[in-house]
C-alpha cells in the first residue's frame, strides 16, 4: 500500500497532467477561433461578423460546462472522483480529435458549423466535470496545511496547456496561409489523441480520494440528489464562488482569444508574433504560480489573492495602452503585467474554492460555482469584448469591462473568505469562521 505522501504526489501529478491535456484542448479551440474558424465555417459573413460568429461557437463550450458540472458532480459525489476523471478525459479528447477531421463550410455547407457547435458542446460538458474532480483528487488526498499548494498544481494545468497549444500553433503557423487554412490548423486537434492516451495511463493508477473514502467509512453518504442539497444549504457559497472565479476564468480568454484576434486583425500585428508572445506569457505564468502559492503559505491565501487582484486593477489601463501601441515588445510587457498579477490570484483559486463546501456535496459545489461562472462570465468574455470594440469607442469600453470583472472578483473573494470554514494555513489573513459554523471535512 502506498504511503500518504506518495498517494498525494500521485494524485496531484495525475490531476495536473490530465487537466493540462484538457486545457490544451480548450486553448487550441480558442486559438483556432481567433485565427481561422470565422473564415472556414462562416465564410459568407463579413470579417467582423465572422469573428463574432466564431466567438459565439466558442461560448457554446462554456454554456455546456454547467451541464457537465451537474452530471459529473452528481456522479463524483455519489460514486467517487476517480472514474469521473477518466470519463471526462476520454470525452474531451474524442471531441477535440473529431474537430480536427471536421469538413468546413466549403465542403458540406451549413452542416459544418452545426457539427462544430455540437463538438464544442461536448468539450464543454467534459471540462465542466473535469476541473472540479481534478481539484478534489489533488486536495482531498493531501494534508490540510498543504492543500493550497496541491490546488495550485491543478491550476498549473492551464499554463501548461497554453504552452503546449502555443508551441503546436507556432509550429504550424510557419506554414503558408493556404496550407495553414487547408490542413495546418487541424494538426493541434489531431495531436490531442496522443495526449489523452498519456493522461489516461497516469490517471488509471490513482487511488480514490482520501476524504471521499473517509466520509464513506463514517457513513456520511452523499445525498440522493447532491445539487438539491447544495442549493438548499449552501446557495450563498455557490453565488460567491461564481463571483470569486470571474477573473480566473476570464483572464485567459482576454489574452489568448480576444487580444489575439484584436492584435492580428485591427492592430495589424503578425500572427506569428502574437503566438510567440502568448507562448512566453504561458511559460511566465507556469513559473510564477508556484512562487505565488509558496508566498501564500507565509502571508495567507486570502490576503495574497486580494492583493493580487487590486494590483491587477492598477495595471489594467497601462496594459491596454501598451497593447494598443502595436509594438510587439510593448504588447508583451503589457500582457505580462496582467499575467503576473492575475495568475498570483489564479494559482490559489482551486484550493480556496475546494475548502468552501462540505465533502458530501463538494464535487457538485465546486463544479457548479466554477462552471456557472464559465457560462455567464468566462465564455462570454471574448464575445462581449469584441462587441464592445466593434460598436465604437476604441478599446476603452473593453478596459472598463475588464476592471468591472476584477472588482466583482475581489469583492466575492473577500465575502466568500468570511463565510467559508477557516483552514489552518490561512491564519495570517485574519479572516475567521463565525462561531457555530461546522468545519469542512
Amino acid at each position: 500500500m502506498s504511503t500518504p505522501g506518495r498517494r498525494a504526489r500521485r494524485a496531484t501529478t495525475a490531476s495536473f497532467i490530465g487537466t493540462a491535456v484538457e486545457w490544451y484542448d480548450f486553448y487550441i479551440y480558442g486559438t483556432a477561433t481567433a485565427l481561422v474558424f470565422g473564415k472556414l465555417f462562416f465564410p459568407t459573413a463579413s470579417p467582423a461578423a465572422g469573428t463574432l460568429a466564431a466567438f459565439a461557437t466558442f461560448w457554446v463550450g462554456f454554456l455546456a460546462r454547467p451541464v457537465g458540472g451537474l452530471i459529473f458532480g452528481h456522479i463524483g459525489d455519489r460514486v467517487g472522483r476517480k472514474n469521473v476523471l477518466v470519463t471526462t478525459l476520454v470525452l474531451m479528447g474524442s471531441a477535440t480529435t473529431l474537430i480536427g477531421v471536421l469538413p468546413t463550410h466549403a465542403s458540406i455547407g451549413v452542416a459544418a458549423p452545426v457539427l462544430l457547435v455540437l463538438l464544442r458542446a461536448v468539450q464543454g460538458i467534459a471540462v465542466g466535470g473535469e476541473w472540479g474532480g481534478a481539484v478534489l483528487m489533488a486536495t482531498e488526498n493531501t494534508e490540510h496545511k498543504r492543500r493550497g499548494l496541491a490546488g495550485m498544481w491543478v491550476q498549473q494545468g492551464s499554463p501548461a496547456g497554453a504552452v503546449l497549444a502555443s508551441l503546436v500553433f507556432i509550429a504550424v503557423g510557419h506554414l503558408p496561409d493556404d496550407a495553414f487554412l487547408s490542413w495546418g490548423w487541424r494538426v493541434p486537434f489531431l495531436l490531442s489523441a496522443v495526449l489523452v492516451v498519456i493522461g489516461l495511463v497516469i490517471r488509471l493508477k490513482v487511488s480514490e480520494s482520501t476524504d471521499f473514502e473517509e466520509a464513506r467509512k463514517h457513513e456520511e453518504a452523499a445525498p440522493k440528489i447532491p445539487v438539491v442539497e447544495l442549493f438548499r444549504t449552501s446557495w450563498p457559497l455557490v453565488l460567491l464562488g461564481v463571483g470569486a472565479s470571474a477573473m480566473g476564468i476570464s483572464s485567459a480568454y482576454f489574452t489568448n482569444t480576444f487580444v489575439l484576434s484584436w492584435a492580428t486583425s485591427d492592430l495589424g500585428v503578425h500572427r506569428q508574433t502574437m503566438l510567440d508572445i502568448l507562448l512566453v506569457l504561458a511559460v511566465l505564468q507556469f513559473l510564477w504560480q508556484p512562487l505565488a502559492a509558496l508566498l501564500a503559505q507565509r502571508v495567507g491565501t486570502v490576503r495574497l489573492m486580494a492583493g493580487a487582484l487590486v494590483a491587477n486593477i492598477v495595471v489594467a489601463v497601462p496594459m491596454f495602452l501598451l497593447i494598443a501601441t502595436r509594438d510587439s515588445a510593448l504588447i508583451g510587457v503589457g500582457l505580462a503585467l496582467g499575467v503576473l498579477t492575475g495568475c498570483s490570484y489564479y494559482a490559489l483559486l482551486a484550493g480556496f474554492l475546494s475548502q468552501a463546501f462540505p465533502v458530501r456535496v463538494r464535487y457538485t459545489g465546486v463544479s457548479m460555482a466554477y462552471q456557472l461562472c464559465s457560462t455567464v462570465i468566462g465564455g462570454s468574455t471574448p464575445l462581449l469584448a469584441q462587441w464592445l470594440l466593434t460598436r465604437g469607442g476604441g478599446h476603452w469600453p473593453v478596459v472598463g469591462y475588464y476592471v468591472v470583472l476584477l472588482l466583482l472578483t475581489t469583492v466575492s473573494v473577500l465575502a466568500l473568505a468570511r463565510r467559508r470554514p477557516q483552514p489552518d494555513d490561512e491564519a495570517p489573513t485574519g479572516v475567521r469562521e463565525p462561531e457555530g459554523r461546522p468545519a469542512v471535512a
